[in-house]
């Protein structure tokens, strides 16, 4: 879950999985359905990845926490999905348990707005926007959840998750819960101490924001709606922003002087209209995207001496993906 992913949480390899007797226990102690090889794809914005073993969704903080602290308990492979943003999942799936955390509540109070973290961040842009709060408009552009966005530092236009988050409740390796103040979790460029701690898991988020007028916030809303459609691949599968920015310089740009704009794997290619996005052509495989994630790479630091790293998460079995063809043509 990023951004995405928020990303995955620890996952303890277990050495007798049985999907059934999982399941079974899963549907009867927490009241959660579940389903067999699940098909990942449709729950990613890039529309690729095989099955899950098994697969769940949760719609509250009750149940992400009943169901994180029951596989723990039996040392079950665990993987979190939010929005399936910012995740390329192999084409041979994830094994063990996959949880779309569809938790989605939220409340204002007073100038702070306390968030599930499976709330989509443009849902909290415009649920702000209508509360007279400013801050969270950058949100809008984030196509993960509130908790993914926090685990990512996630930001755009000129803003992120660090200059207004207050705090997040964070679901602990033992099982505990606690309250993190931001300061706490060295949040840095797209980084932040979760994604080094995959034993703690966001279950929440309080940002605190400021009032303002809520015309002038939906004016604001909507410059950064028309800067997507003129800039952003909308409407077709999209892997999101593939590599971070690196010092002082656009991952977009870079790509776009090495002559990478509609360079193609398969289905996959870069963007024509905004090179630091891969998209999917509806034929493209896993890995079509993780080879043209590599070519870029390589290809960007041969031609310009400046080494891009991965925003985007590689989840799943990728020993038991076979390799993508070769043909980089346009």
């Amino acid at each position: 879950m990023t951004g995405s992913g928020p990303g995955p949480t620890a996952a303890t390899e277990s050495t007798a999985f049985d999907p059934v007797a999982v399941g079974t226990a899963i549907q009867r102690r927490i009241g959660v359905k579940t389903s067999r090889d699940e098909p990942l794809a449709r729950f990613t914005t890039m529309r690729v990845g095989g099955p899950a073993d098994l697969f769940a969704t949760v719609h509250n903080v009750h149940e992400l926490r009943a169901i994180v602290r029951f596989a723990r308990s039996r040392a079950i492979q665990l993987t979190l999905l939010g929005r399936g943003s910012d995740v390329v999942i192999a084409d041979a799936g994830i094994r063990g348990l996959v949880v779309q955390n569809r938790a989605e509540g939220s409340r204002i109070d007073g100038e702070r707005y306390v968030a599930e973290s499976g709330l989509p961040m443009a849902r909290a842009a415009t649920e702000t926007q209508k509360a007279g709060l400013t801050g969270l408009e950058f949100g809008l552009a984030i196509p993960g959840t509130t908790g993914g966005a926090v685990w990512a530092n996630a930001g755009a236009h000129d803003a992120d998750v660090a200059a207004i988050l207050e705090s997040a409740d964070v679901l602990l390796a033992d099982g505990s819960e606690a309250t993190v103040a931001a300061a706490d979790l060295d949040l840095r460029y797209r980084d932040s101490r979760l994604k080094h701690e995959p034993g703690e898991v966001v279950i929440g988020a309080t940002f605190r924001l400021a009032t303002a007028e809520a015309d002038a916030i939906a004016a604001r809303l909507d410059d950064i709606r028309r800067w997507r459609r003129e800039h952003q691949p909308l409407g077709i599968p999209s892997a999101g922003s593939t590599f971070r920015n690196p010092p002082g310089d656009s991952a977009g740009r870079l790509i776009d002087a090495a002559g990478l704009k509609g360079r193609r794997i398969g289905g996959a290619s870069v963007s024509e209209k905004h090179a630091n996005f891969l998209v999917n052509d509806g034929h493209g495989s896993a890995s079509h995207v993780r080879a043209l994630v590599d070519l870029v790479a390589v290809t960007v630091e041969r031609e310009t001496g400046v080494r891009l790293d991965p925003e985007i998460v590689f989840l799943g079995d990728w020993d038991a993906t076979p390799p993508a063809a070769t043909e980089t043509g346009r």
